[in-house]
């Protein structure tokens, strides 16, 4: 059983979603059996919460095992998690912030797996921001993909555009008011079946910068449900974008310098 109380106004799947990870994998299993209270009255559905309103889930000890990430990498300024899919950068932020001072310095999509680094320090969360921000960071990922490609390797330049309302972003070929200039570079690693296993390194780091971009050529990461392609999700039976934040690769100084040179990997692979 666990117990918390809501911040703010909210519906209760988003709570969920965004606070207790073992919650979020077991919401439709909860919610069936009525294992859900709010404020003491049990509930078999999604329902707005207020602040204040206290809810309860009466997991069970197998739900409340199953992990939100495994740490890759962990010393007294960083905590490197592999995070599979299901969990959201909220929700593992919440887990982590309830057993000590972890400060997230980048995000993943709650159904991208992969690597997603944690700051422990003050200090180490100023250095790592930096370094995310002015390319001390190169992150590489994996994707199964509609293959389309037409050249077995690309470095692509375009323009990406977000909207804030709708969630989403639009990409353009060219330069466009309130468009901003991405660079997304891969490499098709296998191919068979009407997919594509392909490495691609991020030279920029948009919202939905890969799955957006991989759409807009044609080449769609399967299981992506916003910018997919629906018949070769429906094919697949991917609900779930098969996208794996693989390798991070860090070039630091300072109090960090330590890690420059090293090369951390998630232990996921995109399936079918």
């Amino acid at each position: 059983m666990k117990k918390f109380t809501v911040p703010r106004a909210t519906d209760l799947k988003t709570f969920t979603d965004q606070t207790y990870p073992q919650g979020s994998f077991a919401f439709a299993a909860l919610l069936r059996a009525k294992d859900i209270r709010v404020n003491g009255v049990r509930t078999g559905k999604n329902m707005p919460l207020c602040a204040g309103d206290k809810v309860t889930y009466f997991t069970t000890p197998a739900q409340e095992a199953r992990p939100s990430h495994a740490a890759v990498y962990e010393d007294d300024n960083v905590l490197i998690c592999d995070k599979p899919d299901g969990v959201s950068f909220e929700g593992l932020a919440a887990e982590l912030a309830r057993e000590g001072e972890y400060y997230p310095v980048h995000r993943l999509d709650r159904n991208t797996q992969g690597l997603i680094v944690f700051a422990k320090t003050r200090a180490a969360e100023k250095q790592l921001l930096d370094a995310f921000k002015h390319h001390g960071v190169q992150k590489t990922y994996l994707a199964l993909c509609k293959d389309r490609f037409s050249r077995p390797a690309a470095c692509l330049t375009a323009y990406l555009k977000k909207d804030e309302r709708a969630a989403t972003v639009t990409i353009s070929d060219a330069p466009r008011a309130g468009y901003v200039k991405i660079i997304t570079e891969y490499s098709v690693l296998e191919r068979g079946e009407g997919l594509a296993l392909v490495k691609i390194t991020l030279h920029t780091g948009r919202t939905h910068q890969i799955r957006a971009h991989m759409a807009h050529i044609g080449c769609p990461v399967l299981g992506d449900e916003k910018y997919g392609d629906s018949a070769l999700n429906k094919k697949y039976g991917a609900r779930r974008q098969r996208l794996v934040a693989k390798c991070l690769e860090f070039s630091l100084g300072g109090d960090l310098a330590y890690l420059s040179g090293r090369v951390f990997q998630s232990s996921f692979t995109p399936q079918k």
